[in-house]
Parts: C-alpha cells; sequence; structure tokens
C-alpha cells in the first residue's frame, strides 16, 4: 500500500525540490540519510526499482559507490541496467558508508567516538567530569 496525502506529499516533494517553506539557508533534502532512517535494509526500493534487486541491505541506497566486482555480482551496469547518478551532493558522503542507525559501514571510515561506559545521566548531570 501505498499513502497519499495531497497536502503531505505536494509539500514534501516541493521541500525535497528545494522551493519548500525552509527557514534555514542552503537547506537540502538527503536521499540517503532519509532511506537508511526509513529504509535501511531496502525492502522498499527494491520493490520499486527491481533493476537493484541483486543488491543487498543498506547498499541498495547508494549503488555508485559500491566497487565494480559488488555491482557485478548484483547484476547492475551504472549506466547500462541502472543510470549513473545526476547530482551527488558534498553532504551525501558521510552517509554513503553508514549502515541504519547510523553505525558506519564495515568497510568505511570510522564515525565519531561513542562513549559507550556513558549513560544518560552523564549528559544531564552538572558534574562532567567523570
Amino acid at each position: 500500500k501505498v499513502d497519499y496525502d495531497v497536502c503531505s506529499n505536494y509539500g514534501n516533494w516541493l521541500y525535497s525540490a528545494g522551493i519548500g517553506n525552509d527557514p534555514r539557508d542552503n537547506r537540502k533534502f538527503n536521499m540517503i540519510k532519509q532511506g537508511l532512517d526509513y529504509d535501511g535494509n531496502g525492502d522498499y526500493v527494491r520493490l520499486w526499482v527491481p533493476e537493484l534487486q541483486g543488491i543487498k541491505g543498506a547498499d541498495i541506497h547508494t549503488p555508485w559507490a559500491l566497487s565494480s566486482a559488488a555491482l557485478s555480482q548484483a547484476g547492475v551496469t551504472l549506466g547500462d541496467t541502472y543510470p549513473q547518478p545526476v547530482v551527488t551532493a558534498p553532504e551525501w558522503s558521510r552517509h554513503i558508508h553508514q549502515r541504519p542507525g547510523g553505525s558506519p559501514h564495515p568497510r568505511g571510515r570510522r564515525g565519531p567516538a561513542q562513549h559507550k561506559d556513558r549513560g544518560i545521566d552523564f549528559y544531564f548531570s552538572r558534574k562532567k567530569d567523570a
């Protein structure tokens, strides 16, 4: 089922096109981040873009960033069976090698340092030198 709400959809399309109402300057819609946040495993993309069905997991959101071997294994040839990207915004680069939930891709860069030993109380307490 595809949800359809005229006002929400038109507003979102305008916003995505960069002509919507947003008080922040130079705001760009980040398709990769949205894909990771709302379709982490790529099931929705696989449903509507059958050319990419051979790509496993979240890699489906950035097929142009895959190695030629991975593309070949998935049966994808950029520029032939699936188009080359028209635009790749520099702001997207930090999400290209991420996994759903913000964890970095195993072959990508390490993300920001995580403070696993600090619980939520650390961030809301007055004393920060714990």
